[in-house]
């Protein structure tokens, strides 16, 4: 009994403890961030009007945007079609992703508060728009903890020319929470995969010194009465060691075919195509053993307009910029949700497709889009989530939200609620407020839940 306590006192179970409160159906998230806004005329809110009206000034008032250099009405380069079974409408930037448009969940009303990259990024990812506050990732982390002691709860993949978005790493931090709930970086496709994570070192010798360190962590505890970042920090020495073995074994791909590592795309010439499809491999395997949250990077070679840490951003030349990033993304991800729905992953796995805010239905110069935060598109698929549907709507330009709108805290409250947890339960006390990743708002949106 005294052994089964010990263990069942590691986060390491906190699923089984909260299954018996919850009936959940997610257990894994994988987030595929589009850094930069994506614009959803262009991909996942057809809106016909545009074309109609291709060269004329909008005949409805223009809010201020972030460079305020505003053209005329500006029709979509890309078509759109109805897919699946469903008849989903889904643009032609997308071809390998339309072959699973009965699994996508399209929410045509997402809006955000802020227009500006780092504010953008931080108000996703956190629920406010600057830093200090835990990302969604170490929430997720915080209330379920990992079904594997020898990876963390949270994981960031990256790979080639990948950039952290503007805002930098605390996008990815625990915040005010636990140490051991921050991202851990994994490069998938650099020796070694973790920094500051080296095998080279005699394994007696390592266990020795962080003993060491750990007997003196734990006197420093008892004598200040404790301390959680301390024993977090304690926990983070003990998950670093044993992930010198666990992710080189992750990373190695062993037993993957050639057959599979081609439906990820990681054989084509193109290296954006073949790093993001590493990446989607590598969530899946993850997702195998046990990690909780899991988010991609969209890699920012030879992109053009957008470039660095906002690939997706075109002011300038959008076709060209909104095809090279489709192209990168389009096959790892159609890969990643068949061989989860193939393996019996994707009913246990919420992916999650979203940028920080969306694009206007007006042109910026001659052939770019500005940022748009009053109604853009984020779908979601596997993992409870109602596929072949759209829910919310934006008007005849998708410029506003006309219909069931939506915010950051609507999504997050969904995604907890689908991994079966209240949002308004999972808190945290920090300087006498129970704060929580969805702050004092946030609804369940039901009518995307299967």
């Amino acid at each position: 009994m005294l052994a089964l306590q010990g263990m069942m006192s590691s986060r390491v179970y906190a699923d089984t403890v909260d299954s018996l409160k919850f009936k959940s159906k997610a257990k894994h998230v994988i987030l595929c961030y589009m850094s930069g806004g994506v614009s959803q005329v262009d991909s996942f809110d057809p809106k016909p009007k545009l074309r109609e009206l291709h060269g004329k000034p909008m005949p409805v008032k223009v809010e201020r945007t972030q460079f305020n250099r505003n053209g005329n009405v500006m029709a979509s380069p890309f078509e759109f079609k109805k897919h699946g079974q469903s008849g989903l409408e889904v643009s032609s930037m997308f071809p390998q992703l339309s072959t699973v448009a009965d699994e996508l969940a399209v929410i045509r009303s997402m809006t955000s508060k802020v227009n500006e990259h780092a504010q953008g990024n931080y108000a996703f990812h956190t629920g406010f728009p600057f830093m200090g506050h835990p990302s969604a990732g170490a929430w997720v982390s915080y209330g379920l903890g990992t079904e594997n002691q020898n990876l963390p709860g949270f994981v960031v993949l990256q790979s080639g020319r990948a950039s952290i978005p503007h805002g930098g790493v605390g996008l990815f931090s625990n915040g005010y929470l636990p140490a051991d709930n921050q991202a851990s970086i994994i490069e998938g496709d650099r020796t070694p995969a973790v920094r500051n994570i080296r095998s080279g070192q005699a394994r007696k010798s390592q266990r020795s010194r962080l003993d060491f360190v750990k007997g003196l962590d734990h006197q420093f505890i008892q004598n200040i009465g404790g301390n959680n970042n301390v024993e977090a920090a304690v926990q983070n020495y003990e998950t670093a060691f044993r992930m010198q073995s666990a992710v080189p074994e992750l990373c190695g791909l062993k037993g993957e075919t050639e057959t599979t590592k081609k439906m990820y795309g990681m054989n084509s010439s193109d290296r954006q195509v073949a790093g993001y499809g590493l990446q989607c491999l590598l969530a899946r395997r993850l997702v195998e053993r046990g990690v909780r949250f899991i988010e991609l990077s969209c890699l920012n070679e030879g992109i053009g307009a957008g470039g660095g840490p906002n690939p997706w951003d075109q002011h300038g030349d959008l076709e060209r910029g909104h095809r090279a990033m489709a192209h990168q993304v389009d096959q790892p991800i159609a890969g990643l949700i068949k061989d989860l729905k193939t393996r019996g992953l994707l009913d246990e796995t919420l992916i999650i497709w979203a940028g920080e805010f969306g694009r206007t239905p007006f042109s910026q110069g001659s052939n770019g889009r500005d940022h748009n935060p009053y109604g853009y598109s984020v779908w979601m698929a596997g993992g409870g989530a109602k596929g072949g549907t759209h829910y919310g709507a934006t008007d005849e330009f998708g410029y506003h939200v006309t219909e069931n709108k939506c915010d950051i805290y609507d999504l997050w409250a969904t995604v907890l609620h689908l991994m079966g947890v209240d949002h308004e339960a999972l808190t945290y006390r920090y300087g006498g407020r129970d704060l929580r990743l969805t702050d004092v708002h946030g609804r369940v949106i039901k009518e995307i839940i299967a």
